[in-house]
């Protein structure tokens, strides 16, 4: 193995180290790496940056435009309304809401899916006394099973589709992956609905221990008149650095002023809302001039001036590793956390001062339009109102779903290459005026296309060193007694776990080679064997932070880290078992 091969092989093992331990985000890691493989002269520059000129990032943003007019326009309520009715069991209910979600997902980006549906399951779920737990990461399995029916379903058949053109043979057509796809999303969709409801617990959500014990962490308190803290500010009656509790905003004569800065005026008859703990509140007590409110705090929950949104935290979030504070949440996006929830608990410590994690669900008071600020944006993977009616479908949502049927029959009858429908459906839906210029641009998820394009370079680098070469031959040595399914077995094996440390695009982009390399070895097609490391990429369920969707639903269904290895494990063996058979 020569030198080229070697500082490729430490430079991928010194990313995968970083990314599985989240020290850095994926995007820097991964453009860190190919930059490092670029000045040290194991890629040219045209091979570095060959992912930037390849079709799949561009289709990736494509879709997320897509998704973004199906999500804005409500064009996904039928399948809600498909979901959330109709009579018999448990399982009957959760094939009503899984088989039209993977179908869904075969065509549309995952996580608006799941973004749409989850708060509406939640609610629903909570109506009839029945837990969320029961429902969510369910959901989440199965857009992501059916996201592998389709080159289109997820950014990591993408991927794969992209190294295909990279080493100069055709990309993926829309429907060459549903051969396997599809019978391995049925299968795992059929154990879901089976295994479901033995092995998932029920587990009590962020969004109904917020509503049940909501006084918990909520007070209201009132400024006398003429008293102490009339006409002072707030930091100079001592209200900002509070022992386990914090103002969150101030209501005045029906206006509400919030997030509260440290020099606003205090008068007489404010109506001043806290969070904190029920047992850390001796310091309002002992505050001269202020008198517990008398209503409610909840009583406004749902007022025209305020209102609560849950908002989940992702892996590549700027929030991630930061407390409140060090973040200035307050200030950067005007809203107050009023309870943080972690692997099925509420956080039990004073807000400010908690180091924020991936997967954390941050209970929000802000101003309505805090969603639309903010729901397009890498800060949060989910941002739920609580409390409301679901969105209807617009006058807008038939034109959305006929751009994306054009796309499908364009793309899948060969008229068209994916890259040119998805783009001129993208054109279409700001030409219509469905969306704005500018909500087309935010609903572009930027680190993803980014990971895509530098994943590309990434594989292009494993290939070109001899590393491919060296590592396919080791598999081919290991399972080469097994015959071609043992070789299938260890690469699709390999995958799999790498996924579950790493993201599955960067999963995909690794493997590949090492698979192409090793299915020429062993005289199979390199196309089915390629097929195979885009399904397993996606095959993540046993963490909650191995795959976007899974992270979305975490809190929501108030789920401990454990949860997912209980449905996941059998789930994950049983799509192994289905892949190998389809070859």
């Amino acid at each position: 193995m020569g030198w080229q091969a070697w500082l490729t092989l430490a430079t991928i093992v010194a990313a995968l180290f970083v990314m599985a331990r989240d020290l850095v985000s994926p995007v820097v890691t991964i453009l860190g790496a190919l930059l490092l493989l670029l000045v040290l002269g194991v890629l040219e520059p045209a091979e570095a940056l060959a992912g930037f000129a390849n079709p799949a990032p561009f289709t990736v943003a494509a879709l997320y435009v897509l998704a973004r007019a199906v999500d804005k326009t409500g064009a996904l309520q039928p399948l809600v309304a498909i979901a959330l009715t109709g009579r018999g069991g448990r399982r009957s209910a959760l094939l009503r809401l899984l088989v039209p979600s993977a179908a869904a997902s075969a065509f549309l980006n995952n996580t608006t899916i799941v973004a749409m549906l989850a708060p509406q399951i939640a609610t629903w779920s909570e109506r009839r006394g029945i837990s969320p737990s029961r429902f969510l990461m369910p959901l989440s399995f199965a857009v992501i099973l059916g996201g592998v029916v389709t080159t289109i379903g997820t950014s990591t058949n993408l991927v794969v589709s992209g190294l295909l053109e990279a080493r100069g043979l055709p990309p993926f057509a829309l429907f060459e992956m549903t051969r396997i796809g599809l019978p391995v999303a049925a299968i795992g969709i059929a154990a879901i609905a089976l295994l479901a409801p033995w092995l998932l617990p029920d587990r009590r959500s962020a969004r109904s221990e917020a509503r049940t014990g909501s006084k918990e962490f909520l007070v209201g308190m009132v400024v006398i008149a003429g008293g102490p803290l009339d006409g002072r500010s707030v930091a100079a009656g001592g209200l900002r650095h509070l022992q386990g509790v914090f103002l969150v905003e101030i209501e005045r004569e029906g206006e509400v002023i919030a997030p509260v800065a440290p020099d606003a005026i205090l008068r007489g008859g404010d109506r001043l809302r806290f969070a904190g703990r029920a047992d850390l509140v001796v310091d309002l007590q002992r505050t001269r001039g202020l008198v517990s409110a008398e209503a409610p705090f909840l009583d406004g929950l749902d007022s025209p001036g305020h209102t609560f949104f849950e908002a989940v935290i992702g892996e590549g979030s700027p929030l991630a590793g930061k407390t409140l504070r060090e973040a200035r949440f307050r200030g950067r996006y005007q809203a107050a956390v009023v309870a943080i929830h972690r692997a099925g608990q509420r956080v039990q410590a004073k807000l400010g001062e908690v180091f924020l994690a991936p997967g954390d669900s941050l209970l929000l008071l802000a101003d309505p339009g805090f969603h639309d600020r903010w729901r397009d944006r890498g800060d949060f993977l989910l941002v739920a109102h609580h409390g409301g009616d679901p969105p209807a479908a617009t006058r807008k949502a038939p034109l959305v779903a006929a751009i994306g049927l054009a796309v499908v029959v364009a793309a899948g009858g060969g008229w068209l290459p994916i890259l040119e429908a998805s783009l001129i459906a993208a054109a279409a839906l700001v030409a219509l005026r469905v969306l704005t210029p500018g909500e087309a641009r935010d609903s572009v998820q930027l680190d993803v296309v980014l990971v895509v394009a530098a994943s590309l370079g990434l594989g292009v680098a494993i290939e070109r060193s001899g590393l491919a070469d060296v590592l396919a031959d080791t598999v081919v040595f290991a399972f080469d007694g097994y015959g071609r399914l043992g070789v299938l077995l260890g690469v699709v094996v390999g995958t799999m776990v790498l996924t579950e440390l790493i993201t599955n695009n960067a999963a995909a982009a690794v493997v590949f080679p090492i698979a192409f390399s090793a299915a020429e070895r062993v005289g199979a097609d390199p196309r089915t064997f390629v097929i195979a490391v885009a399904i397993a990429a996606s095959a993540s369920f046993l963490t909650p932070i191995g795959y976007q969707t899974n992270t979305m639903v975490y809190a929501a269904g108030g789920y401990r880290f454990g949860d997912y290895a209980r449905l996941g494990a059998p789930l994950t063996v049983l799509v192994l078992m289905a892949l190998l058979l389809e070859f």
